[in-house]
């Protein structure tokens, strides 16, 4: 367990929903032990929160910007965000 441990709130804009997404994400979190969630939202945004170390959240944003193959990501906001998840989960639409 890293001894610092940041937590952000990423939007996801772009052709993001439809395209495993989420699936993917999860993927690459566990890969780079990121905790938290990913989500769908209803206005066509995908919509995470990640916490880890200062290298892995990095590493997890700049997979974000780019995603899987057939995504078309637009943007990526970044803000600051609270929380504790033992694991990364896809949670339901919002």
């Amino acid at each position: 367990m890293p001894k610092f441990v940041m937590v952000k709130r990423l939007i996801i804009s772009g052709r993001v929903q439809g395209v495993s997404f989420r699936y993917s994400m999860v993927c690459a979190a566990i890969d780079l032990g990121v905790t938290g969630w990913v989500r769908n939202r209803r206005d066509g945004c995908v919509e995470a929160a990640v916490a880890g170390s200062e290298k892995a959240i990095d590493s997890i944003i700049a997979w974000a910007h780019q995603g899987p193959p057939s995504a078309e990501v637009i943007r990526v906001d970044v803000c600051e965000a609270s929380g504790s998840f033992s694991g990364f989960e896809q949670w339901p639409t919002a």
